[in-house]
């Protein structure tokens, strides 16, 4: 039988060895590197009064990766950094990026919540190797998109809308890193032209509200799933879509665009389909890529403000939010308009502003409430009950016969 005093002794060995010393514990408290950057870091930000989010960032602090706000560390380096809380009652920061960033090496993370941060995203991210997500949005940062993030291997998410960049951005986002999935870069002032062929395996891509020109890409990741680059001063034709047969959401509205719209966006998975206020021409395909799909809840197709003529076909019925108005489409509307109406389907129809000749409503049957028909300035008499046009469209009348006449004598 074993004697109690070696068992004692062995179970105090078995707990020394369980249990580091404090030296050790002492070890594996924060980087110095990252320490030093983090205080370099909160030296170059302040809290807009209201916010309070470095009142935790005490570098008196045994253990700062368990006591500082927005740290998470792993193996006592910094692998992820929020600034700001992102909450609704507070003010978010002021300031400006600081280039010691650069030394949280191991850095996996980055995000910057609305605030008034001013000056340039630096440049020294780029050596930040571990990046997976940079979102830097609603400040006011200020200079060009640094080149250096074309260089981030792991780099999945980059968001830096709502704020004032300016300048074109990086080709080699868009062709050299196979990781980036989701850009966002909405609402600056970013100019220049998109690559000709862009490789990356994007799923989300905004840039809408810039300055941007130049032509659609004639090659773009056909995994993209997501794509808006409305409010730009894009132009030229619409051939780059073709491939891209994974796309829910397609918003090239407010551009230059002309020529024909690519029969392949009109199918019903590509659910939001927004091409307003361009100068597309021709007219809609005679049927669906897929006949046997059909457009449903949520749906809304968008093609006003363009040259678009000839005759309606029946491949929009059943679009919940139909826009057609300010174009040339003449003849009669299909009955399957009509029908997507009576079944409550189609809920919105605007198709003012065209030379049709006649809607088909049936007599004495009334549309449901939830029902937006406009049909005013066309070559026929509205139906006196429709009155859903909004204001834009001015009087409820009818298109002068002589414009209707000559119209289609020219067509």
């Amino acid at each position: 039988m074993a004697n109690p005093h070696t068992l004692l002794l062995f179970a105090l060995l078995l707990f020394l060895v369980a249990c580091p010393s404090h030296q050790q514990q002492k070890q594996q408290k924060m980087n110095t590197i990252d320490l030093t950057a983090l205080a370099a870091i909160k030296d170059s930000l302040t809290g807009i009064p209201g916010s309070n989010f470095f009142s935790t960032w005490d570098f008196a602090s045994q253990d700062p990766c368990s006591t500082f706000s927005g740290i998470t560390c792993s193996l006592n380096r910094v692998t992820s950094l929020t600034l700001g809380t992102g909450l609704s009652d507070s003010p978010g920061l002021a300031g400006s990026l600081s280039p010691s960033l650069s030394n949280l090496t191991e850095l996996t993370q980055l995000v910057l919540y609305p605030g008034l941060v001013t000056g340039p995203i630096p440049p020294q991210l780029g050596g930040l190797r571990s990046l997976r997500v940079i979102s830097l949005t609603n400040n006011r940062l200020t200079g060009p998109i640094p080149s250096s993030l074309s260089s981030l291997p792991n780099l999945h998410t980059l968001d830096l809308s709502y704020n004032q960049l300016t300048g074109s951005i990086p080709p080699g986002l868009f062709t050299g890193l196979s990781e980036l999935k989701v850009v966002i870069m909405a609402w600056n002032s970013l100019s220049g032209e998109l690559p000709r062929r862009m490789s990356t395996p994007l799923l989300h891509l905004d840039l809408k509200s810039n300055r941007l020109g130049g032509i659609l890409p004639l090659e773009m990741p056909s995994s993209l799933h997501y794509l808006s680059v409305s409010r730009n001063n894009m132009w030229g034709p619409l051939n780059g879509l073709g491939s891209l047969s994974e796309l829910v959401y397609l918003d090239l509205s407010m551009n230059q665009f002309n020529g024909p719209i690519p029969s392949s966006v009109f199918r019903p998975s590509l659910a939001s389909l927004l091409l307003q206020r361009n100068n597309l021409s021709g007219g809609v395909p005679s049927r669906l890529v897929d006949p046997s799909s059909s457009y449903g809840e949520g749906s809304i197709v968008d093609l006003s403000h363009n040259l678009l003529s000839g005759e309606l076909s029946p491949v929009l019925a059943g679009v919940e939010s139909l826009f057609l108005n300010n174009n040339y489409w003449v003849g009669r509307v299909p009955m399957e308009y009509v029908d997507s109406f009576y079944r409550g389907r189609t809920k919105t129809l605007y198709l003012q502003h065209n030379y049709i000749s006649e809607f088909p409503l049936e007599p004495g049957l009334a549309l449901p409430d939830t029902a937006s028909l406009c049909l005013s300035y066309n070559c026929m008499v509205p139906p006196v009950r429709l009155t859903a046009c909004p204001a834009s469209a001015g009087v409820q009348l009818p298109r002068p016969e002589a414009q209707c006449v000559a119209f289609n004598h020219m067509h």
